[in-house]
């Protein structure tokens, strides 16, 4: 019994148990790291993004698409892994249906 304890039972054990506290360290490192933090306007410039100076809000997004044309799209089939995009996409500008 002892015998099949040290030979399966123990490294088992010492898996579990080093297991958890490994885990524990390398979790703390991925949240220690990955605080974001917002990045500033000269940042930005520095980069070449460029930041919204209004305030996005859900009635300013719903407003947007309030604006804009839902209803008047068509359906265009992108092709198919063993077809050529150029010719499908030439088909489709010469008969758009």
């Amino acid at each position: 019994m002892s015998k099949h304890f040290r030979k399966f039972g123990a490294p088992f054990l010492v898996l579990v148990l080093g297991g958890s506290f490994g885990l524990r360290y390398f979790t703390s490192l991925r949240y220690e790291f990955s605080r974001k933090k917002a990045i500033t306007e000269e940042e930005a410039e520095e980069f070449g993004l460029q930041m919204r100076k209004e305030k996005v809000t859900l009635d300013s997004e719903y407003k947007r698409l309030q604006e804009m044309e839902l209803d008047t799209w068509d359906n265009i089939r992108g092709p198919r892994p063993w077809e050529d995009s150029k010719t499908v996409q030439d088909a489709q500008r010469v008969n758009p249906s």
